[in-house]
């Protein structure tokens, strides 16, 4: 290494890293909209719906969708009781999610006690 070289990285070294610029607020949730939030909704919002429609108003209300990711849409569940008669239930909603809303592209219904 000669002179210059090690001049050069020794004033490398010397320098000050840049300051970093915080962003405004409403920008960078508008990035996290944009990026990644809309998209989810877009395939979750309507998948919501319909789950709303074809539970029974009862089971309805002790599950709760929780993601959809890998063609697998995650259910939670509060009892055990209700989580068996929702997988009883599973064939004919997966059917009909799957007929309702395509751009989901779920695959199956994966049950979670809560």
């Amino acid at each position: 290494m000669d002179e210059n070289e090690r001049l050069w990285i020794v004033a490398r070294w010397g320098r000050k890293p840049k300051p970093l610029r915080a962003k405004p607020l409403g920008d960078v949730l508008g990035e996290l909209m944009d990026r990644r939030i809309s998209p989810q909704q877009a395939r979750f919002g309507p998948v919501a719906e319909v789950w709303g429609h074809l539970l029974p108003e009862e089971l309805g209300r002790h599950c709760r969708i929780s993601d959809i990711s890998g063609g697998q849409l995650k259910v939670l569940v509060d009892s055990p009781p209700y989580a068996h008669e929702l997988r009883m239930c599973c064939p004919e909603l997966l059917e009909e999610l799957r007929r309702e809303c395509p751009r989901a592209k779920i695959k199956k219904i994966k049950v979670i006690i809560s």
